[in-house]
């Protein structure tokens, strides 16, 4: 399995970054486009990597914040994944700013074959997109800095994950972990059927060295996690602590990550 970032928060040494996340997963002769960023930034990033993303047997959408879907903007055509729930207008609290997608579902339909599900869903095999994640830990998921339109609370249900079986366990990647890398980790397990998580990537979406992150590094530890590598939305002192643990190196955009 190997994971290829398109687009992170941090540049390369001959790629350019922006806040957002892509990455192009190739995992048993198929591959995954998996989140776009919020521009089209994925695309100059995987001609400069040699990525054709046109060869992407699935798109998936984590979910429907602007800085992971509004790459699908400079893509047609293709099957795309996602959970019914990424197309709702949503805000930040503070300032009211729009951060949810430029296209509503009807123009994405014109586009892709769509598949929303909010239950799980097997891409193909050993492959999982995880649907709607339980909420069901007392330290994640608390609170939330985003709104609706009618200004209600959006604690962003639609945020999903994927999970690959491999040799010795699973690998999963999540886009922003708004549901906790906890709760993500422990439906992955169930999906899957498998006990044993190998790795995780992706966004954690843990801002301070706080009781939630020191959960989340004792769970990982408990669990033998030996891959661990946070990036995006997770803030730069929380990855160091992390990288105490695991040795979790800043994921930068042109890194390739091979899983055995």
């Amino acid at each position: 399995m190997k994971v290829s970032i398109l687009v992170d928060n941090t540049p390369g040494s001959n790629t350019l970054a922006e806040h957002g996340l892509s990455y192009f997963i190739e995992y048993k002769g198929k591959n995954i486009l998996f989140d776009t960023g919020q521009t089209d930034l994925f695309l100059r990033n995987a001609e400069i990597m040699g990525l054709d993303t046109m060869n992407a047997h699935q798109v998936v959408l984590s979910h429907g914040h602007y800085d992971h879907g509004n790459g699908l903007n400079h893509i047609n055509g293709g099957n795309l994944i996602c959970h019914p729930g990424c197309f709702v207008k949503r805000y930040r609290k503070d300032g009211g700013g729009y951060i949810g997608l430029k296209n509503e579902e009807d123009s994405i339909r014109e586009k892709f074959n769509l598949i929303t599900a909010a239950q799980p869903y097997q891409i193909f095999d050993g492959a999982y997109f995880l649907g709607e994640i339980p909420r069901t830990t007392d330290f994640e998921s608390q609170t939330t800095p985003f709104v609706f339109e009618d200004e209600t609370p959006d604690f962003v249900m639609d945020d999903s994950a994927l999970a690959f079986s491999i040799s010795n366990g699973i690998f999963v990647i999540t886009g922003c972990g708004h549901a906790g890398i906890v709760n993500t980790l422990e439906h992955a397990k169930k999906v899957t059927g498998k006990s044993t998580i190998v790795g995780v990537m992706g966004g954690f979406h843990l801002k301070e060295n706080n009781l939630q992150t020191l959960k989340t590094i004792e769970y990982l530890k408990n669990n033998n996690v030996k891959w661990v590598y946070p990036s995006h939305c997770t803030a730069p002192h929380v990855i160091e602590e992390f990288d105490k643990y695991f040795k979790a190196p800043q994921i930068k955009t042109g890194d390739v990550l091979t899983i055995p």
